[in-house]
């Protein structure tokens, strides 16, 4: 084998330390009556997950999806009223002790998500730091 031949950079994947606490959410009523509602038409078995992505105005932004309950492991999930929340071990630190609210505006309704984790949040409520 030549030089030449070992020039090629390539990645390899890194083990990455993740703090994993317990999470804990709460739902308002108006919240709680929004998820009853999306789930209806949920499959027997569809859970809503929560999760953190990267991006937005502040660094980060919340998602919320109703889909198949994850079989892997690294997940929790909390019971809210017959309604189940996941949310991955990845984004628990973020996301314990969140509070789930519903807004309905001039501008249209939606899920809010009310942090104590945050360091700021944008003023349009969809993402944080």
């Amino acid at each position: 084998m030549s030089e030449d031949d070992c020039g090629a950079a390539f990645a390899l994947p890194v083990a990455e330390d993740v703090e994993i606490v317990p999470v804990t959410i709460d739902v308002t009523d108006d919240a709680m009556a929004a998820m009853e509602g999306a789930m209806v038409n949920a499959e027997d078995g569809d859970v809503l997950v929560v999760s953190v992505l990267g991006g937005g105005c502040s660094g980060f932004m919340y998602d919320l999806q109703i889909q198949n309950r994850p079989d892997e492991d690294g997940w929790q999930f909390i019971s809210c009223e017959g309604v189940t929340v996941a949310v991955h071990d990845r984004d628990s630190v973020q996301l314990s002790g969140i509070t789930l609210d519903f807004v309905n505006s001039l501008m249209g309704g939606g899920f809010k998500v009310i942090n104590p984790n945050a360091q700021k949040a944008c003023s349009c409520g969809k993402s944080f730091r």
